[in-house]
């Protein structure tokens, strides 16, 4: 499933904020995780930024490392 402009800058703003917040950097491997898992939430129904940032921030313990 493609996701439109709108959608792109919605995941855009949850992965922002949630690499800002976890202070990792945009290159690494985890980052990389973090994008797909939010992409992956969006798809899945979850379009509220809140939403997807707090889900996103609790599955990021557990992504990537």
């Amino acid at each position: 499933m493609s996701l439109d402009s709108e959608a792109l800058d919605t995941c855009q703003h949850v992965f922002d904020a949630i690499l800002a917040e976890l202070s990792i950097n945009r290159e690494a491997e985890k980052a990389e995780d973090i994008a797909a898992f939010v992409i992956k939430l969006y798809q899945q129904g979850v379009h509220d930024e809140k939403k997807l940032f707090e889900l996103g921030m609790s599955a990021a313990d557990h992504l990537g490392d």
